[in-house]
């Protein structure tokens, strides 16, 4: 049985459309209160990566954020810039760049911890719904073939 109408291509039943327009819109939300902390959302993501553990490599940055490494060397270097990381060379592997927290990029975790609390006030979301919509798009990845780290959440 032929179950196609020509509903399927409304633009409001597009799964691509409904999720981009969230994205754009969840990241521009993010903006305002991510700039009480001088940063960017992408500079906020690679934060966070380190904010669960320092020093990483570039690698494991960019695996962590399925993200490009070319995409992250600039955002590393204005956030180097900004005097929150440092990059060196990996001893013993010199084709390895480490990224460590400095002692700024530290303290930075305590304000940044407003965020998620500003960000839930600001969508109207309670923390189970934020888990609950983070497990339904974690779903959605792992349904591409996109693998991400695994969480340490229980």
């Amino acid at each position: 049985m032929d179950t196609r109408t020509d509903d399927d291509l409304l633009l409001e039943r597009q799964l691509c459309f409904a999720l981009s327009v969230a994205s754009r819109s969840v990241v521009g939300a993010y903006r305002p209160v991510l700039e009480k902390l001088n940063l960017t959302h992408p500079q906020y993501l690679v934060m966070l990566a380190l904010w669960e553990e320092s020093p990483r490599t570039v690698r494991n940055i960019s695996r962590a954020l399925a993200m490009e490494s070319a995409t992250l060397s600039p955002m590393l270097k204005r956030l180097e810039t900004l005097g929150l990381v440092t990059r060196s060379r990996v001893p013993g592997n010199e084709r390895a760049l480490a990224v460590e927290l400095t002692a700024a990029g530290r303290e930075l975790r305590t304000d940044a911890l407003q965020v998620p609390v500003a960000m839930m006030e600001r969508l109207g979301l309670t923390r189970e719904q934020v888990e609950t919509l983070n497990d339904a798009m974690h779903g959605i990845i792992r349904a591409t073939g996109t693998e991400l780290p695994s969480s340490t959440r229980d």
